[in-house]
């Protein structure tokens, strides 16, 4: 980097530990475009020390009204709350289908709440690449504690339990139907169950459902606690903030250790995966022009001939990457 560039990052950093809205902004915008810049602002801020605290589950379970109830909650006890919406993004643009603010309903000058819609980008799991660094940035900033609402993208959601430190699932009556598809996951990755509506006709087969999830881990060393909610009342939402600070005092406890551990793998394969998708796309290029118009026929024809660009593909990329 420029020596400009170098003193752009420690003033952005510097403006970020101070507080400054704009500042916090502007540096999760780095780290959604990400490179050399974004690094280095991630390197020039303290570690993260704001808890984590990730709400996933089916679409309509209730998500976003929870997040509010609970920004809400923790504004009440005076703790600034950071939040990150993962969005669906836009197969045109890449954006965020949701924009900022659209969902939160929380008074504009109450400097104490920090929200960001991120779009997912077909990232794993419905998270988007950003969303580690962006809880980095809002920590860094003095929030006590960041939330990650996710989109919701059913089994592949495990890759929230690699970003947030507590993760709970929210589920709603009459997801029976989705229970089922998560079940294989929901006992890796619920630290916590939200039986969200739970004002609502079938919270008892709901909370059957769940019973049965929790007899499987039965011996675990935490046994996720069950909270019943009505978020759009904010009732029950006390009950949850308690249940997340049981979960973060095991954790603090040494089980948060290896957790920590997990999640670095998962973000160092991540980035591998990720450099070795962009070698991958720049050989792309040059293989394909190297095979004559008769192998081309051949690949469109479906043959193995595909298996075989596809080789060389990989093969000059990682050697180039090498």
């Amino acid at each position: 980097m420029t020596a400009s560039v170098d003193e752009q990052v420690r003033d952005l950093a510097e403006r970020i530990v101070a507080g400054h809205p704009g500042a916090v902004a502007r540096g999760i915008s780095w780290c959604e475009e990400g490179g050399e810049r974004a690094e280095a602002l991630l390197a020039a801020l303290p570690s993260r020390v704001a808890p984590v605290v990730g709400l996933t589950g089916p679409p309509g379970a209730g998500k976003s009204t929870l997040v509010n109830a609970l920004v809400r909650e923790y504004r009440a006890a005076e703790v600034p709350v950071g939040v990150v919406a993962v969005d669906p993004s836009s197969p045109i643009s890449g954006g965020a289908l949701l924009g900022d603010r659209v969902r939160l309903d929380h008074d504009p000058s109450d400097r104490g709440v920090f929200f960001r819609s991120l779009a997912s980008r077909g990232a794993t799991g419905g998270l988007s690449n950003a969303a580690r660094a962006a809880a980095r940035v809002l920590s860094a900033a003095g929030f006590g504690v960041v939330v990650i609402e996710t989109v919701g993208a059913g089994q592949a959601e495990v890759e929230i339990m690699r970003v947030a430190d507590t993760v709970a699932v929210v589920l709603h009556p009459g997801a029976g139907d989705e229970m089922q598809a998560l079940k294989a996951g929901m006992m890796e990755i619920a630290d916590v169950y939200v039986l969200n509506k739970a004002d609502r006709p079938g919270i008892g087969d709901l909370k059957a459902h769940v019973a049965a999830l929790l007899r499987l881990g039965e011996h675990a060393e935490w046994v996720p606690p069950v909270v019943e909610t009505v978020a759009s009342e904010r009732r029950g939402i006390g009950d949850l903030v308690e249940a997340i600070r049981r979960h973060q005092d095991h954790l603090a406890g040494g089980a948060g250790a290896s957790r920590a551990a997990a999640g670095a793998r998962s973000e160092v394969r991540r980035l591998a995966r990720a450099a070795f998708d962009a070698a991958v796309r720049e050989e792309e290029g040059g293989v394909f022009a190297r095979l004559d118009t008769g192998e081309l026929g051949e690949v469109e024809a479906g043959r193995l001939l595909a298996r075989l660009a596809a080789g060389r593909v990989a093969s000059e990329a990682g050697e180039r990457e090498g």
